[in-house]
């Protein structure tokens, strides 16, 4: 019991470090792409440089966009209930449940509750007000997570590689429509990541003290892979903003071709590349959490 009361309280830790991080993570896109206007021009341009090719993707952005509602998302909600249940995972169903709600009412709440300052940037887009976090991303990445916990471990890793391209597919999708900055969906997946961390440290309290957690489970390749892949993706993204950020900063639409496509690119890469990483966290510690016997 001592040794498997340390693996609990070494778990708890790690999640509770996870939720600060991301929340810290957070804090510095919402200052960084919403209060300084470096961060709202390449923002701006990254949207901007969505109306390259924009004609011939319209219609899958449609598609995967208009696919989002909340009767899916609710449908969505239930169907994760019913997977845990059916595996006799009461507790985990709660915790799916809370994820996917807190998530999507903390980002609606972030969304009308933060102002954004007008620094002339966007002013096409200024009466919108703030769009930080994407209410689309955040319901895809919400129900990506929470589907990959409650699946059996035999396909967890499945179910996160999919995950993790519907959500940051629907990420992207924003940004190609003009719906939604870079900083608008990577905001959401960090808002989700957060969630899943708090969700983990209640669903730590509700389990049983002698269920048995299998090494096995703990898909660690499959993590650092992604996990990886996800941070090139970022760190690439971040290479493009910081070339444009050295360029002239003049008017978003009047900018060439080029570093149009740097910024749509640029913010492309780190959508991707941010879902990739939360995902990844979910992945390499969804075994300590989820045990393959119920205890």
């Amino acid at each position: 019991m001592r040794v498997h009361d340390t693996a609990r309280r070494e778990t708890a830790v790690w999640l509770a470090v996870l939720a600060l991080a991301q929340t810290v993570a957070l804090i510095v896109v919402w200052r960084t792409a919403v209060h300084t206007e470096l961060g709202q021009w390449l923002d701006t341009v990254a949207l901007t440089g969505n109306r390259i090719g924009q004609d011939r993707i319209d219609g899958p952005v449609n598609h995967i966009l208009n696919a989002m509602s909340l009767a899916a998302l609710l449908a969505a909600t239930a169907v994760i209930g019913f997977i845990a249940l059916i595996r006799g995972r009461v507790a985990l169903a709660v915790t799916a449940t809370l994820l996917v709600v807190g998530a999507n009412l903390t980002t609606q709440a972030l969304k009308y509750g933060l102002a954004r300052p007008d620094f002339g940037i966007d002013p096409q887009r200024i009466f919108a007000g703030n769009s930080l976090p994407s209410g689309h991303a955040t319901v895809a990445a919400s129900f990506a997570v929470a589907l990959v916990l409650v699946l059996p471990p035999t396909v967890r890793v499945l179910g996160a590689l999919l995950g993790t391209g519907y959500a940051a597919a629907v990420g992207v999708a924003t940004l190609s429509a003009g719906w939604h900055r870079p900083s608008d969906a990577i905001a959401a997946y960090l808002v989700v990541g957060v969630w899943a961390a708090l969700g983990g440290l209640a669903l730590l309290t509700m389990q049983r003290e002698r269920a048995k957690v299998d090494p096995g489970d703990a898909h660690r390749l499959a993590a650092v892979l992604l996990g990886t892949g996800g941070l090139l993706a970022v760190v690439a993204g971040g290479l493009a903003l910081a070339w444009l950020a050295d360029g002239p900063r003049i008017v978003p639409s009047a900018l060439a071709r080029r570093p149009l496509l740097a910024g749509y690119a640029g913010g492309a890469a780190g959508i991707a590349g941010t879902m990739a990483i939360v995902m990844a966290l979910v992945l390499v510690s969804a075994h300590r959490l989820i045990p393959r016997n119920a205890g």
